[in-house]
């Protein structure tokens, strides 16, 4: 079958690939769309260390193929949308309600694919770049038939992450006002729920001014080009500051932007090493920065109330999908997505 794989030195289209079947509590899925987010792009030039021979990928929907022993949620046939989140599920995280906190879903790459009989690593417990996947039952998340794969594949990273930093980690409430800073595919999941969560005042700020349509599409009352003109817009600054692009200087300019009793949301993904620095007397007044993985999502439930909120015409899925590629093109997407001509593109099987 055919997958993206990257040796530590080059990424190819394999076609040679070739997957286990599902043991006790997994489900084997076909894959038929996958969003290219940069956390992919991160593996490729270092700035996520993982170990390789991978098959990249992370935020895919398809239909199932086949489950194992134990799996009862899902059935072949079943349309699903895939989670990143391997959590265990009987931790006192997980009973707790909080699986991103799951020690269990951190890191401990497998090694379910095969090459040449030469075993290859999962990336993110996922691997949606690839013809077929296998992954956890609870990965698994049932959505309606009606979901687009290419919308439904964008909901178990991008919208996650975005929605969910928004709605689970932040608090946003009615009247609020947010700056989100950058308006990639995360970003622009921050302004929907800024929209969602009913903020009054929401500003977006990214450096290519080509973003702001879709910017205000998604819940942008204001667009700007840099920072330094959100003081003439919220002269007292930001409830709530969004940093999604993964700059440590931005981290210092989201901090120096909020208000009293404001938050600093870090969103984005810099380097494991890269250091930040502000003020800590910019903190007084009750000020805080607060680390968020995964928009401290719930994804068997979070996955299921954003698609019915899709089919209620309340979340927009479709518009982040500015262009399909078929698979053979995984360079193309690539080239696109570093050079921010799209909003999500997506590699279709």
């Amino acid at each position: 079958m055919r997958g993206v794989v990257f040796d530590g030195e080059r990424v190819e289209v394999a076609d040679d690939l070739e997957v286990r079947d599902p043991g006790p509590g997994e489900v084997l899925v076909a894959v038929a769309a996958a969003g290219l987010c940069h956390s992919d792009l991160s593996v490729l030039d270092g700035t996520i260390p993982f170990p390789v021979p991978v098959v990249l990928g992370h935020e895919g929907a398809g239909v199932v193929e086949a489950v194992g022993p134990g799996v009862g949620h899902v059935e072949p046939g079943d349309h699903v949308s895939l989670s990143t989140l391997a959590n265990c599920g009987a931790c006192a995280d997980c009973d707790r309600g909080r699986p991103t906190m799951c020690r269990k879903a951190i890191g401990r790459p497998r090694q379910p694919f095969s090459r040449a009989g030469r075993p290859l690593y999962q990336f993110a417990s996922n691997s949606a770049f690839a013809e077929r996947t296998l992954v956890k039952a609870v990965q698994a998340v049932k959505i309606p038939d009606t979901v687009p794969f290419a919308s439904a594949a964008l909901i178990g990273c991008g919208v996650l992450t975005g929605v969910g930093a928004v709605l689970n980690r932040s608090g946003v409430v009615l009247g609020d006002t947010v700056v989100v800073i950058g308006s990639g595919g995360v970003g622009l999941n921050v302004l929907q729920g800024a929209r969602l969560a009913g903020a009054l005042t929401i500003v977006a700020v990214d450096a290519n001014p080509a973003k702001e349509k879709t910017a205000r599409l998604f819940g942008a009352t204001h667009f700007l080009t840099s920072v330094d003109g959100v003081r003439e817009i919220l002269p007292d600054g930001a409830a709530h500051v969004f940093e999604c692009v993964g700059h440590t200087a931005l981290v210092r300019q989201a901090i120096d932007l909020l208000d009293r009793h404001g938050q600093a949301i870090l969103l984005g993904m810099p380097a494991p090493t890269a250091e930040a620095t502000f003020l800590p007397a910019s903190l007084f007044l009750d000020k805080s920065v607060l680390g968020c993985r995964y928009g401290s999502s719930r994804p068997q439930r979070d996955i299921a109330r954003y698609a019915q909120l899709y089919q209620e015409g309340r979340l927009l899925l479709d518009e982040l999908v500015t262009q399909t590629y078929p698979v053979e093109d995984f360079a193309k997407a690539a080239e696109d997505a570093e050079h921010g001509r799209v909003a999500r593109g997506v590699l279709t099987f």
